[in-house]
């Protein structure tokens, strides 16, 4: 006889693999982005390139959703699913937000702050992929020392953002260009804040599942 709740228990694994999908596409989108910084003098093309795979990155949050509403068994609680993937969705579209305003203000060279910011946005999203790689394994107990990391990092971008402010305002006397750069800087910090978020949902769903 056929257990129908060990294959209701089965079935709700899609949640994973798009989970898996939705971190591999922010991975895609990295390496581009970190490409556009090393390249900033063709910016518009990387910019269309991550937009396209933002796009794909909504794609996969509106199946998600219509999975989550026609489940009828889940993984984890479905607050958990639908909060994850959001914040998640949010990644992505802050890195999309950064590529395009560096197109927009036609930015040409890379400074060394726009640099470290860059190595933290990689580091970021290896950080993040891995963690989720773990909860989709049931390894939950292995995803802290990746949320810890993400933590450090964001930490560590709060503290590149004060440097870079502080360096700005001191050193140029060019208006436009402070403004230009304050809000690249801003945003490009912004993406670990929206990593730590991830972070955030992940250690609840440790708390509550182990």
């Amino acid at each position: 006889m056929v257990n129908i709740l060990k294959l209701l228990r089965k079935k709700p694994n899609v949640f994973y693999e798009y989970f898996n999908l939705i971190a591999k596409n922010i991975g895609l989108a990295t390496d581009v982005f970190i490409r556009q910084i090393d390249d900033l003098r063709n910016c518009e093309d990387y910019s269309l390139q991550i937009k396209t795979v933002e796009n794909m990155g909504d794609q996969y949050t509106h199946e998600v959703i219509a999975e989550l509403n026609k489940a009828f068994v889940t993984p984890l609680e479905r607050e958990d699913i639908l909060g994850l993937t959001l914040q998640l969705d949010d990644v992505l579209d802050c890195l999309e937000v950064c590529s395009s305003h560096l197109a927009l203000y036609r930015m040409t060279e890379p400074d060394d702050y726009m640099k470290l910011f860059a190595r933290n946005i990689q580091i970021c999203t290896q950080e993040l992929i891995q963690a989720v790689e773990k909860l989709t394994q049931h390894k939950l107990q292995e995803m802290t020392k990746h949320t810890h990391k993400i933590n450090d990092l964001e930490n560590a971008a709060d503290a590149i953002l004060r440097d870079a402010l502080e360096n700005l305002f001191a050193e140029s006397k060019d208006a436009i260009e402070i403004l230009k750069k304050k809000e690249i800087y801003t945003m490009m910090e912004s993406f670990s804040d929206f990593c730590e978020d991830v972070a955030d949902i992940l250690e609840g769903i440790i708390m509550r599942n182990s």
